[in-house]
């Protein structure tokens, strides 16, 4: 199994799939393939997730364990994100490739403007795309950052611990959800306890994680969460819809006061394989907090994120998928497709045909995103 997961991640794979009466498939630049030709038995899966669950008080219980997350780590090789459920009666194993080199902002081609978000010193950042655009791959690339430019006391909040930090100019905590602490709302009552600079939260899942989340904020650190929202839009609706209606005026001007940017994700094939992150920025500016307050100038958000991109650096999904098109990393029709306005988009890159092509700063990231 170790030469399996091994020969896996030598050809790119993201996740592997280990599924009682199927064979072993990985996902490799978006597919899901074969990697094996014998199918496995309800025993041999079992006895491969045993292997994988760390406390033996789980596996004393594993006939019972109905959905469970952990992390593991193939010295050598890699770590994975592994979920273990039951499908049909039957366990079966689904886990996420971890990279052991912590990603640079550089090494995922991201634009500048990251940084900057990055060297915030307090509020609220976002980063938000369905699962698997490569949320986690980010947020360890800023915290990659400090790590290398600012002394900080960083606090993790994971479910499980991904990407592993090696202090350096900071200090860098990582909580395990159901090792380290109880819950991501029990850990996150704790840590402002615990002289945080920087509070990474691995997902807002509730009312009750959100709230703490912007309680954390407005006391004066950085917290850095994910949400599956779309872009930043929607991102903003989502928090504010989690509440109550008499509670949402109230929330909006809290989310207004600490935001301080949303970056959404998608990824997308590249023309010479792999993957390729588009990605929509919003630094939060004051026309933008006017906006968040009042809910009947949400939808005014986009266009001032259009507007904004020489100035404050932000940019949209398709602003972002034309350099891509245009630096020859994206092919037109497969960026036409991802486009939120594909008749816009393809009216902008008529428009723009005869232009200098502009610079994208995507590099090769098939060890990252190229899954």
């Amino acid at each position: 199994m170790q030469e399996l997961f091994k020969a896996a991640i030598e050809r790119g794979a993201s996740d592997i799939h280990i599924k009682t009466g199927d064979v072993i498939r990985a996902r490799i630049y978006g597919e899901l393939l074969p990697l094996t030709q014998q199918k496995l038995t309800a025993d041999q899966v079992k006895a491969i997730a045993l292997k994988l669950i760390p406390h033996e008080r789980d596996r004393q219980f594993f006939d019972t364990l109905l959905d469970y997350d952990c992390s593991w780590g193939l010295p050598g090789v890699g770590r994975f994100r592994v979920n273990i459920f039951r499908q049909r009666g039957s366990p079966m194993v689904v886990m996420r490739v971890i990279p052991f080199e912590i990603p640079t902002i550089d090494d995922l081609g991201l634009p500048p403007i990251v940084k900057e978000i990055a060297s915030r010193e307090r509020g609220l950042i976002l980063v938000t795309g369905v699962t698997g655009s490569g949320k986690s791959s980010t947020m360890a690339a800023m915290i990659n950052w400090m790590n290398q430019h600012k002394r900080l006391h960083v606090v993790t909040l994971e479910n499980p611990v991904e990407f592993l930090h090696r202090d350096n100019l900071c200090s860098i905590s990582q909580r395990d959800i159901g090792t380290d602490t109880d819950t991501f709302v029990t850990g996150l009552r704790a840590v402002l306890r615990q002289d945080p600079d920087v509070i990474l939260i691995g997902e807002m899942r509730d009312k009750v994680t959100i709230d703490t989340a912007l309680k954390a904020a407005e006391t004066g650190h950085l917290v850095i969460s994910t949400l599956h929202t779309k872009n930043a839009v929607q991102t903003i609706s989502r928090v504010i819809a989690v509440f109550d209606p008499n509670e949402q005026e109230m929330i909006r001007i809290r989310l207004s006061e600490s935001l301080q940017a949303v970056i959404s994700q998608r990824l997308i094939s590249r023309v010479e394989g792999g993957r390729v992150a588009a990605m929509e920025i919003m630094p939060v500016t004051a026309t933008i907090r006017d906006c968040i307050k009042d809910p009947n100038r949400l939808d005014e958000i986009f266009e001032l994120v259009e507007e904004g991109k020489d100035h404050y650096g932000s940019q949209t999904f398709d602003q972002h998928l034309m350099e891509l098109v245009n630096a020859g990393t994206v092919d037109f029709k497969v960026a036409l497709s991802a486009a939120n306005n594909p008749t816009d988009f393809d009216l902008k890159m008529n428009m723009l045909s005869g232009s200098q092509p502009a610079r994208s700063g995507a590099r090769e990231l098939d060890n990252f995103y190229g899954s």
